[in-house]
């Protein structure tokens, strides 16, 4: 299950587990990604709190936790290579994963059909 947040996060579940990122909506909007400052494992995450930054050519922005829980792992191919989030926002360029979600708060969140229709809306 995939879900997806109005600020251009997603969380794919797995167990109680989520694997997190930005969408590829998100990372065309910020252009060219130079830097990325992922939470360290052991931290506890809020939803809607910020949990990281993503630098871009065009601006910094903050990530925002998609749902609540500990993190287990951060994506170390991004210390090397944050562009990988530009290639692959929804796959290798995955962001950090998360123990123990609490898998209610994921019912705030949109689903793919949700997500595309909010950002055709939102972006006129």
């Amino acid at each position: 299950m995939k879900k997806y947040t109005k600020d251009h996060e997603w969380i794919e579940i797995e167990g109680l587990q989520g694997v997190v990122g930005i969408t590829d909506f998100a990372a065309k909007q910020l252009g060219d990604i130079t830097y990325v400052e992922l939470p360290k494992k052991g931290t506890d995450v809020i939803i809607g709190e910020a949990m990281g930054v993503v630098e871009s050519v065009k601006a910094a922005s903050d990530i925002f936790s998609p749902a609540s829980g500990t993190i287990i792992e951060s994506n170390s191919s991004l210390d090397d290579d944050p562009g990988l989030v530009n290639r692959s926002p929804e796959k290798e360029g995955w962001l950090c994963r998360i123990d123990n979600v609490d898998l209610i708060e994921l019912e705030e969140l949109m689903s793919k059909e949700q997500y595309d229709k909010f950002i055709k809306t939102s972006s006129k």
